[in-house]
């Protein structure tokens, strides 16, 4: 379990760098390394294929068939270790399954007969159903969900080291001021909540944020192959938010 020193033992692991080292020499554990990435990334998927007209029931085979291919058949062999982003890879690779490689019947069948990741129909839909209806493209609400589900991963590490740390009160009550501009109102506010001073407040508030920037950062590292595209990554992902 994380704590709040900022060590995280799974982290070199599962890193889309490591994926990209062990490709040519150890296909299993590229291939291991990969499925823990995609049970945390299969979302973005599945709305790109709901997005591209498939209903859910068909969606839900498509996905689980595409995770299934790229797992099963040595579709990272194809992967140029020298450059990607696992955000583009996973786009490209779900595009090329469902246009060029496999038929609907071939696809729906391979699903239907293995699960590679965990789905929850229920979930799946209920997070589609909040979809913008028509504004956003295919590949443009992959980018958004992406960028989403890499920020709740982030935020669902943060509640975990807080609990760890018997703090649980604290963060669900400093939580707003990670995303909200805060009013000055707001920390008197917290003060009183929390039988804190409201300098006291600030510092805690001021390292809640430091410290969700660093698994930001932590997380983001895990799906681009070189330190040197994080800041990239991050450009991105919060233009992605914003259209």
């Amino acid at each position: 379990m994380n704590d709040l020193t900022g060590k995280n033992p799974n982290f070199t692991t599962t890193n889309w760098s490591v994926v990209l080292e062990l490709i040519q020499t150890d296909y299993g554990r590229a291939a291991g390394a990969l499925e823990s990435l995609c049970s945390r990334y299969w979302y973005p998927v599945y709305a790109f294929i709901r997005r591209r007209g498939s209903d859910p029931h068909e969606a839900k085979d498509l996905t689980q068939a595409f995770f299934t291919h790229l797992l099963e058949n040595e579709t990272l062999k194809k992967v140029d270790p020298q450059k990607g982003k696992f955000r583009s890879f996973l786009l490209t690779a779900a595009t090329n399954f469902l246009t060029n490689e496999w038929d609907k019947r071939q696809s729906l069948k391979r699903g239907g007969q293995h699960q590679i990741i965990s789905l929850d129909d229920t979930e799946a839909e209920e997070r589609y159903r909040h979809e913008p209806v028509a504004v956003l493209t295919p590949e443009n609400l992959y980018e958004r969900r992406w960028a989403f589900t890499l920020l709740n991963e982030v935020l669902a590490c943060l509640k975990e080291e807080y609990i760890a740390a018997n703090k649980m009160e604290l963060f669900a009550k400093l939580e707003p001021g990670l995303v909200d501009v805060v009013n000055p109102g707001s920390y008197a506010d917290w003060a009183i909540a929390l039988n804190m001073s409201e300098g006291a407040v600030r510092v805690a508030v001021h390292r809640l944020r430091r410290r969700f920037g660093e698994l930001l950062r932590n997380e983001i590292a895990r799906t681009v192959a070189t330190p040197a595209e994080v800041d990239e990554e991050i450009r991105h992902l919060f233009a992605a938010i914003a259209n």
